[in-house]
């Protein structure tokens, strides 16, 4: 049954089960209506949302649906809209995975931040206590951040603060500089696969991404080349280190391959280092950006991802007037990072407690990631995984040719299971069925208890 077909029959079990009740009387569940009728939760959404439109019910974030009082709304009508608005540029099936971490009961087998037992939440506390009895915190910070934030992000890429511009998270900055610096309508190069908030910031940006496949190296360079060649794109979206989601990180042969092409092609790299501070055995590669004196990478780094995902606090990297560009572009989207966060942010990676809270980690991570393994070996038979990551969050799973990951991924979001579909993560067709599963968002119980709910909801095998 289509998606389209599927939300109207839920629309229309809604109405009849808010036929002749009271007003405030609650209505099925988001999880019972998936259930129900075999629908992805965006389905379940988009019919929701057509009977809070029409009046028939309301929502209260967290509590669920309800029945409206009579006469409080008007049916109104959205269809003039399509006209102005035009094609949407963003995929909505790709994007409603992101940021969408399910319900309080759902097991997170695919999520890209860390277990609230993970986080270093008491330094954060304390920190944040602090912070606030200051009345400079609620001042204005600069538009490219407060100079003591910006030196430590300076210190660790090796370069000098000037160069620094502190953002709101990483996914934001993604978004910012394609904006900046991208042209509406041009290509962006972007490994394949790659990470799906950086395939939607491209196509919000009036981008038209164009995939370079990678292997256990990185992207492959006799392709990138004939890409730009082909393309005359200017501008490459890279994931050197521990990339997301197939924990590759490119070796230094490949690395110095990226740097001259993107000089004899006259491009920009946007390095996205994302897990700068997740590494998890030998030493961490430094970034692309400190082998490259000339501007060509632009790099971007987040806080969120080694503390907690509401540290809303990254920075972007960018030298000459690539960088002068984007710090001019600054003022227009929101001014500045809160003073509030940006100190706060300071106080926990200056703080004593803060190496102790990485170390800690990554012992955690490696457990967890090694159980993770460990039970897709045990419960999805024919599923592969081509390299272990040596750092990130993320292991990248390819199933039998035989499975659906739509299907699964959508049947597995019924059970209370959150999963990476694969198919989101490359630009165009998926080559094989794969599946993204995360270590650093579940306890290994929840990982032992979802890797065997999932292998339950697997085809059997004749």
């Amino acid at each position: 049954m289509k998606h389209d077909s599927r939300s109207a029959e839920i629309s229309a079990h809604l109405r009849a089960a808010a036929r002749g009740r009271p007003a405030g009387h609650r209505l099925p569940s988001s999880r019972e209506l998936a259930a129900a009728f075999g629908a992805s939760p965006v389905t379940v959404a988009r019919a929701i949302t057509e009977v809070v439109a029409d009046g028939t019910a309301y929502t209260e974030p967290g509590r669920g649906t309800f029945v409206a009082a009579r006469g409080a709304h008007h049916a109104a009508d959205y269809s003039w809209q399509a006209v102005p608005l035009g094609r949407a540029r963003v995929d909505a099936a790709r994007a409603s995975r992101l940021g969408a971490y399910g319900e309080a009961s759902d097991l997170p087998l695919s999520w890209g931040y860390l277990a609230a037992e993970l986080q270093p939440r008491q330094v954060l506390q304390s920190s944040a206590s602090r912070v606030v009895k200051r009345a400079q915190a609620w001042d204005m910070a600069p538009p490219t951040g407060i100079p003591e934030l910006r030196r430590v992000f300076a210190a660790e890429a090796g370069t000098d603060p000037e160069d620094v511009i502190v953002m709101p998270g990483g996914q934001l900055a993604i978004s910012f500089v394609f904006r900046t610096l991208g042209t509406p309508g041009g290509p962006l190069l972007i490994e394949s696969p790659s990470y799906p908030g950086a395939i939607i910031a491209a196509q919000a940006a009036g981008l038209e991404p164009v995939a370079v496949p990678c292997d256990g190296e990185g992207i492959m360079l006799d392709l990138l080349e004939e890409c730009l060649i082909r393309t005359g794109a200017r501008l490459l979206y890279l994931q050197p280190t521990y990339a997301n989601p197939t924990g590759v990180t490119t070796s230094p042969a490949r690395r110095a391959g990226i740097l001259a092409l993107a000089r004899a092609h006259g491009a920009f790299i946007v390095e996205d280092d994302w897990a700068r501070h997740l590494g998890l055995e030998g030493s961490t590669p430094a970034p692309l950006f400190s082998e490259d004196p000339d501007g060509h990478v632009i790099t971007i780094t987040s806080l969120s991802k080694p503390a907690a995902p509401s540290l809303r606090v990254g920075a972007i990297l960018a030298r000459g007037p690539a960088g002068a560009r984007l710090r001019a572009a600054r003022l227009a989207d929101d001014m500045c990072v809160p003073r509030i966060l940006q100190e706060t942010a300071l106080e926990l990676v200056t703080s004593p407690q803060w190496r102790g809270h990485l170390k800690r980690l990554r012992t955690a991570l490696i457990s967890r990631r090694d159980t993770l393994r460990a039970e897709v070996a045990r419960h999805l038979p024919g599923a592969s995984i081509a390299a272990v990551p040596l750092g990130g969050l993320h292991l990248w799973v390819r199933l039998p040719g035989s499975v659906d990951e739509t299907a699964l991924t959508e049947s597995a979001g019924r059970a209370g299971l959150l999963v990476g579909n694969g198919a989101h993560f490359f630009v165009d067709e998926a080559p094989a069925p794969f599946i993204r599963l995360s270590f650093g968002s579940a306890s290994e119980p929840q990982i032992r208890e979802g890797l065997a709910r999932l292998g339950g909801l697997l085809p059997r095998q004749n």
